[in-house]
């Protein structure tokens, strides 16, 4: 199945002859079969005819909202995938703090040790940087997450971890790009900026496969509520942050694939954003990465795309609050 990414300004989107059809201010073309699509993602001024959303209703497609920036929106979608049971089971759980709290330490000890894989890859061409000492801090804190006896107190492990691998990440790129820590709303440099926008995508990729399942994004299990935030697709994100947004936009960093020019520095209100082409580049980076097979799921012995890993992570947790037993959840560990 197919991923459309529109952010050409100004372009439309239509259906002729059981086509999607996108047609550019230029006066460029292209076409894709309807029934080959899965997601269309909107970024900025993009117009879609009715023709075309009534299309993606019948044949269950989400059409999602980005602003210019990568800043979610919304999205549209049929009711075909309600499942009234699954979800009236999922609150139900969200009261066992025992499945809670064991869910959740399995997706932060996942998440911390996946951190340390990607600083361990990009530290190899970087003798100037020793990342020993930092290792051995996130491993140690890491030895905590077994013993937490509260979701909260786990989640301060987890953003104490997070403060050494950014502030190490940052300094294990190319010297133009070098930053000190996580920034946000607005990311105040280049590398934050990627990285928000990668993470936009990821959620909002989530989001539609738990959906799809018939579960509720919004029930999550680790992360506090919050109005209008899809809690579940944030806490099933954590073990994918690294494995993909992160190590994306350092392959496009340290490989010289995009460079400082190809950003905007605004002064008034402060934030960094990336420009049409770069942008374009990170998505297209992305897009491919989650096509990237892999075997990294310890539970299947032949290979899968991350987007099809994502998936069977999903049906995982299905079994899991079908169950009441969050053990059966086996996040992905990366090597």
């Amino acid at each position: 199945m197919s991923y459309l990414y529109v952010t050409d300004q100004g372009a439309l989107i239509g259906i002729e002859s059981n086509r999607c059809v996108i047609k550019y201010r230029n006066g460029l073309i292209k076409s894709i079969p309807i029934e080959t699509l899965e997601v269309i993602e909107i970024f900025g001024k993009v117009q879609l005819t009715t023709q075309c959303l009534q299309e993606c209703l019948k044949r269950g497609i989400n059409i999602v909202f980005f602003s210019v920036y990568g800043s979610y929106y919304g999205r549209l979608i049929s009711t075909n995938h309600v499942n009234v049971q699954r979800q009236r089971k999922q609150a139900e759980i969200h009261s066992n703090e025992v499945f809670k709290l064991g869910f959740s330490k399995k997706i932060i000890n996942a998440k911390i040790k996946n951190q340390i894989v990607i600083l361990r890859r990009y530290a190899r061409n970087n003798n100037d940087y020793k990342i020993d000492h930092v290792v051995k801090q996130m491993q140690y804190i890491n030895s905590k997450v077994d013993l937490s006896e509260s979701v909260e107190q786990l989640m301060g492990y987890e953003g104490i971890c997070a403060k050494y691998y950014f502030k190490t990440l940052g300094k294990l790129i190319k010297e133009d790009f070098v930053f000190n820590k996580r920034t946000k709303r607005p990311p105040l440099d280049p590398f934050n900026s990627m990285i928000s926008l990668g993470y936009s995508i990821l959620l909002n990729e989530i989001y539609g496969k738990i959906e799809a399942k018939g579960l509720n994004p919004y029930f999550g299990f680790m992360h506090k509520d919050r109005e209008k935030h899809p809690t579940l697709a944030s806490d099933l994100m954590e073990e994918w942050r690294a494995v993909l947004v992160d190590s994306t936009v350092m392959s496009l960093i340290n490989g010289s694939e995009i460079e400082i020019n190809g950003f905007e520095f605004m002064d008034n209100p402060k934030g960094v954003y990336l420009k049409d082409n770069t942008f374009k580049t990170l998505v297209n980076k992305l897009e491919n990465k989650f096509r990237t097979k892999t075997k990294y799921l310890s539970y299947i012995e032949y290979e899968t795309s991350f987007r099809q890993a994502i998936d069977l992570q999903i049906n995982q947790l299905i079994k899991c609050i079908e169950t009441e037993n969050h053990e059966l959840y086996k996040p992905i560990i990366i090597r």
